[in-house]
């Protein structure tokens, strides 16, 4: 009997569900690669810790941004080496793969993560939105003729959806999420400070200090960071705190608020009204951020809780959906006409050219 398997392929992190066991496997989107052969030197976490320290002959990448493939051959290494750790391999059976992607992806985009699961060693593969997924594994009912609506802020993307019966009513896509915040971590200690700070520095003070809501005086987290003094070119640590960073990701935010309002504003009463009754739920690594809730809440006139496992609703939700799939109970999202026939054409052209 074939392994079932759902992934949760995401710019930051990638979340292996395994029938049976769960979640086995949750490691960062990162690869090293040997410059000159090509050659993975490292994955994951292992990857992740050669951020900013690697030598030259080392090239350490994201192939995933914005929630696709960058790199189609770094990501199909990745992958490969991630089920592999796990050991999905079956000698006789290939395993059937349900992988994630953002609400709007174009056909070419769609395709790619279809080939690289194919070539990493899936059997059947099936596609679906990152925001049904996430609902499903927060706890919604799949098949709920009533609205829900669910706000997914992940690494690269932040997909905002409003679910009924097992399907995706309405929904959008941008591209503000943790990356985005880290970079714009990143610009304000430049401009302001003039203190330069690398993707890992960003990221970890990040998760440490930052809030959604500015915070009195109180209630404020403090440390120092660490980076580069822009003027001189000298080593530079300042002390900073929670309302630094909020200062520097309020504009991302409002975005987001902005998308998931405009969403709610389009959509027929009942479904509103429902949402209203119901509240929204958020899920993803953004979640995490303190006070996001209440700030999407103040936003958006309407209830926002946070899933129990904001970081695990995707792949949990991987793994319940895949056996409604295969159960019968809700229909699989398969490729359009135009996407059979454009990744006919990709594959003839890669066995071809390479």
């Amino acid at each position: 009997m074939s392994r079932d398997i759902g992934i949760d392929l995401g710019t930051a992190n990638v979340l292996i569900h395994l029938k049976g066991r769960g979640i086995v496997l949750n490691e960062p989107s990162v690869v090293a690669v040997d410059k000159q052969s090509q050659e993975v030197i490292a994955i994951g976490q292992e990857a992740y810790e050669m951020i900013g320290r690697a030598p030259s002959s080392i090239e350490v990448v994201r192939p995933l941004k914005g929630g696709v493939i960058d790199d189609f051959d770094i990501t199909e290494a990745m992958l490969t080496l991630f089920l592999q750790k796990i050991n999905s391999k079956n000698w006789f059976l290939k395993p059937n793969i349900l992988i994630c992607c953002p609400s709007n992806v174009s056909e070419i985009e769609r395709i790619s993560l279809v080939e690289a699961a194919e070539r990493a060693g899936g059997g059947q593969i099936f596609i679906e939105e990152e925001p049904k997924v996430a609902g499903i594994g927060s706890g919604i009912d799949a098949m709920d003729p009533s609205a829900n609506m669910v706000i997914d802020i992940g690494g690269g993307t932040s997909d905002i959806a409003i679910l009924s019966s097992g399907q995706v009513i309405v929904s959008e896509s941008i591209r503000i999420a943790g990356d985005e915040f880290d970079a714009a971590i990143i610009q304000y200690f430049k401009d302001k400070y003039q203190l330069l700070i690398g993707e890992r520095s960003a990221e970890l003070i990040k998760m440490q200090l930052a809030t959604a809501k500015p915070l009195p005086k109180e209630e404020m987290v403090t440390h120092y960071l660490k980076g580069r003094d822009l003027v001189t070119g000298l080593p530079k640590s300042i002390n900073v705190n929670s309302n630094h960073i909020y200062e520097a990701l309020e504009d991302q935010l409002t975005i987001i608020g902005r998308s998931a309002k405009k969403l709610l504003e389009d959509v027929e009463p009942e479904v509103a009204a429902d949402i209203m009754e119901k509240g929204i739920i958020l899920t993803g690594g953004g979640a995490l951020i303190p006070n996001m809730d209440s700030f999407l809440t103040e936003f958006l006139n309407v209830s926002v809780l946070k899933a129990d496992h904001p970081m695990s609703c995707v792949a949990m939700g991987t793994g319940l959906l895949l056996d409604m799939i295969q159960s019968g109970k809700l229909q699989r999202s398969n490729l359009s006409t135009g996407e059979k026939i454009n990744r006919y054409f990709r594959i003839l052209k890669r066995r071809l050219i390479g």
